[in-house]
């Protein structure tokens, strides 16, 4: 695990709850868990444009106790990055507990993924077959607020929908009942992919809750999301490939301004982004901006030294 955070010396807004952003009235617009994407330098980018709360990647919480590379490979954040969340994939609840106070000196939270809809995820008791399990879920928040002390130290789940929402209500509400400090609702059911997203779900779903609820799926701008708010009556909205597409999305831009690419460049070259990370955040960003024949060529590109130049050369950054 790298951190420029030492516990002695935490970045003061980790000492802020972030329940009191979304008990402030207005739209907290959250950075989703994305594996390989929202790591330290691409939570960096999108708080430069409005984003109030960042996840990182899922973690299993099984590896990240067992391994120290794990932790290394992982977990990687500095000062400036927070408010942050962990989110953790977990069937343990001792494992998710001792996973919780590694990263506890580091973050505001962490998050139970209870929502992955992959086939690996599920095969080893992880992402959305917990939403079957709510006593599952409910002892793994219990030993997690048992082990971690830390005031404002906060617990979440991120879940999908059942068919028959009532049984998604009643998981919420124990959920809540045991300790949860919010809730992030993906409006799709485990087997739905790319059907319509029930925003009237999510929002029924609110209307059960006395915790904050997040809505999730299919922002892919500032509109939509303050749309989505509007309409489900949640306390925030969580983005994932709308904010990969367009990282200025919060701030208000329709597709990805220049300065947000150099803003990119800068932040990855400083931080040491792996080449294919570096290019692959690069790709979502121009799609919008480029022409099939120009992105047959960027994609193309092998090198940072090679986009770099490309980047010169054709828009001037």
């Amino acid at each position: 695990m790298k951190s420029d955070c030492m516990q002695t010396t935490i970045c003061q807004e980790r000492k802020k709850d972030p329940i009191e952003m979304f008990h402030s009235g207005q739209l907290v617009k959250v950075c989703a868990p994305m594996v390989r994407y929202s790591k330290l330098a691409f939570r960096t980018l999108v708080r430069k444009y409005s984003c109030d709360l960042c996840y990182t990647p899922m973690i299993v919480a099984a590896d990240f106790v067992k391994s120290i590379k794990a932790r290394d490979s992982e977990f990687t954040t500095n000062q400036g990055d927070c408010p942050l969340i962990v989110q953790f994939a977990a069937n343990d609840a001792r494992l998710l507990s001792d996973a919780a106070r590694i990263v506890c000196p580091y973050a505001n939270g962490i998050d139970i993924n209870c929502g992955c809809p992959q086939r690996w995820a599920m095969a080893e008791g992880y992402g959305a077959c917990l939403i079957n399990k709510p006593e599952l879920v409910q002892d793994m928040v219990k030993q997690v607020r048992n082990q971690v002390e830390t005031p404002g130290f906060s617990v979440s789940i991120k879940i999908r929908i059942h068919d028959d929402l009532k049984r998604t209500v009643d998981l919420c509400q124990k959920a809540e009942a045991t300790g949860v400090s919010w809730i992030t609702v993906h409006g799709r059911t485990a087997e739905e992919r790319h059907q319509p997203v029930h925003y009237d779900s999510i929002k029924i779903i609110k209307e059960n809750m006395s915790i904050p609820v997040i809505a999730n799926g299919d922002i892919r701008s500032l509109k939509e999301a303050e749309n989505v708010w509007r309409i489900t009556g949640t306390d925030g909205v969580m983005v994932a490939r709308g904010l990969l597409a367009n990282p200025a999305m919060f701030a208000g831009y329709e597709e990805t301004p220049l300065k947000c690419i150099w803003d990119w460049v800068d932040i990855a070259l400083e931080l040491g982004t792996p080449y294919m990370c570096f290019h692959q955040h690069l790709m979502y960003m121009m799609e919008k901006i480029t022409s099939r024949q120009e992105k047959r060529v960027f994609n193309a590109l092998s090198s940072t030294s090679a986009i770099i130049d490309y980047l010169t050369d054709h828009y001037g950054i």
